[in-house]
């Protein structure tokens, strides 16, 4: 389905400059690029794994989002930042948060394009990966509209346990066209759904949570609770509906419930936003502190379950942590190698100028191996049900790349910005908009230590699945030593985790670093070019302290040859 169309007229090329133009040797930033077709990393991924019957529609997507209107929309949804009105003209409580039209925009320019139900819709095969590439698309453009989009994806597997429910929700959250309107779920055409898990006395702590949901009548799955409490974060709180974490009277006390924004009779539900968060970055989507006093839920799943039920949910949103890192990471690197292949710096381009052809070499390889682990991950996904071997990559893979991928995202936008120099330091920029967005996606839905933690439970609670995991990245590894050495290092730490499980706690960054690193070069051995897993693996697993600082190896890791062939592969320019 092609893009929503934009009423904006497209901005003029400019003229032509001249040796004495001023403005001759002032690059400005790529927004004229179509995101999938200069991508050959993520073009390959998707046709190996089986989406090669998604090729044409990415390629549309590509193109509308390779526009400068497009990102002029992305500017605005992030400069004009949601306001929250807590009362209408006459003094009616409607807590409703107001948007920029350039959100709106960005809203049904990703809903049009069929993916939030993808993944869940049918079997088709490859239907994850074009979901993911879709995904990333859209998120090297604009990441906050991407937040509702998440958890509204994720919601459909939970939802789908429920029946009554499900079937009654299935159109409208499977549909194409954008619904802004504050209304009730059956009056609008699609909906959003969000969550709400933390409370300020808890953090990542779910089973710290105060909220109370008393029965409405009868008890149990399916039926009413009424809400008391708060939520310290509740994101995106103008979705349609949250999925919430409360404590019942039942044994076992967490449960997850259905919370509309609307009840079903058509009044407002008792869920007031106290305030808008003021973040760091995530500036065009709203996050709020919530109050429930009394909000009208249904229970989701079974009573004492609430916790393993919001954790299916979180599970899919941590993949879209990773693919959103992935996006960001690919963004700032097409940003800093347009500008270094025209600014020219004493008497040549900056990508001619050996220190810097270094560290964007390093940059196009890290960009590369977060690309083809995130698209394999999400593969993954998509057999988690048949495949032992899909199981493992998600329940171990899923927390250990959201850990690194979102930690040198960080990392990694800084250095691009870096390249640009002043003018990628400039709060209006790409860059810097890439930049305060990236450390979301580590806070988010676990923190690294929650995530390198979540990655060794998943091991001592099924070695087996673990080891199997293992065996496939040192299939992977072809014969290569650097990369045995190192499933050797990540097989030793997990065979003494049960002898000494602190010593592998204060070990777990460490070790997970290490087992992404091996999933990483496995890949690229198996799927890329030569000189990108030749180069990758000299870098990073045959050099100590590597992946400190960008572009810091002996000339003898990657020759000229190499780089020249990883930066030309890294962006294609049509």
């Amino acid at each position: 389905m092609t893009p929503t169309p934009i009423a904006s007229p497209p901005q003029a090329d400019l003229p032509a400059a001249n040796a004495n133009d001023p403005f001759a040797n002032v690059v400005d930033e790529a927004t004229r690029l179509n995101p999938f077709a200069g991508d050959a990393a993520l073009r390959e991924a998707v046709q190996r794994q089986d989406a090669d019957w998604a090729q044409a529609q990415l390629h549309t997507q590509g193109e509308g989002l390779g526009q400068p209107e497009i990102w002029a929309l992305a500017e605005l949804a992030n400069r004009h930042t949601p306001e929250l009105q807590r009362f209408d003209a006459r003094g009616r409580a409607i807590d409703r948060v107001e948007f920029h039209p350039a959100w709106h925009a960005l809203m049904a320019q990703y809903r049009a394009q069929g993916l939030i139900g993808l993944p869940f819709d049918g079997s088709r095969p490859g239907r994850w990966s074009a979901w993911a590439a879709g995904f990333m698309l859209h998120g090297q453009i604009e990441q906050g509209t991407l937040c509702p989009a998440t958890m509204t994806t994720a919601a459909i597997p939970v939802l789908q346990h429920e029946p009554e429910l499900w079937q009654s929700l299935q159109p409208k959250l499977m549909s194409p066209v954008y619904d802004p309107q504050d209304a009730p779920i059956a009056h609008k055409r699609s909906i959003w759904i969000g969550m709400g898990m933390t409370e300020k006395q808890g953090g990542s702590d779910v089973r710290a949570n105060t909220t109370l949901a008393t029965p409405l009548g009868a008890e149990g799955r399916g039926q009413p609770y009424a809400l008391t409490g708060h939520k310290w974060f509740y994101s995106a709180p103008m979705c349609d509906a949250h999925l919430v974490v409360a404590r019942t009277h039942e044994a076992g006390g967490w449960a997850c419930f259905f919370v509309p924004r609307w009840r079903f009779d058509g009044t407002r539900n008792a869920v007031h936003i106290e305030r808008l968060k003021d973040k760091v970055g995530n500036q065009s989507n709203a996050s709020a502190e919530v109050r429930f006093d009394g909000a009208w839920g249904l229970l989701l799943g079974e009573p004492g379950r609430g916790i393993p039920t919001i954790i299916e949910m979180a599970t899919h949103t941590r993949l879209n942590c990773v693919l959103g890192a992935t996006a960001i990471m690919r963004q700032a690197l097409v940003q800093a190698l347009y500008f270094a292949r025209r600014r020219q710096a004493f008497g040549k381009t900056l990508i001619e100028q050996p220190l810097m052809r270094s560290v964007l070499t390093d940059l196009a390889l890290e960009s590369e191996a977060a690309t083809v682990l995130a698209m394999h991950l999400a593969q993954a996904y998509e057999h988690v049900g048949s495949d032992p071997l899909a199981r493992s990559w998600q329940r171990v893979l899923t927390p250990a790349a959201k850990f690194w991928l979102c930690k040198r995202s960080v990392a990694f936008t800084g250095e691009c910005m870096e390249v640009l120099g002043g003018n990628g330091y400039v709060d209006t920029g790409i860059v810097a908009r890439l930049f305060r967005e990236a450390p979301v996606n580590s806070i988010w839905e676990g923190s690294g230590n929650v995530m390198c933690l979540d990655v060794l439970r998943a091991v001592g609670r099924d070695p087996e699945a673990a080891f199997l995991l293992l065996q496939d990245l040192q299939d992977a590894a072809a014969g290569d030593a650097a990369l045995l050495e190192v499933a050797g290092r990540v097989e030793r730490h997990w065979r003494a985790l049960a002898d000494d499980p602190q010593a592998g706690e204060r070990e777990a960054r460490w070790v997970t670093t290490q087992l992404v690193l091996l999933a990483q070069a496995g890949l690229l051995r198996r799927h890329s070019p030569a000189a990108v897993a030749d180069a990758f693996i000299a870098t990073r697993l045959c050099t100590p302290h590597s992946g400190s600082v960008f572009g810091q190896w002996a000339n003898d890791r990657v020759d000229a040859a190499a780089q020249q062939a990883v930066l030309t592969r890294a962006l294609i320019e049509a």
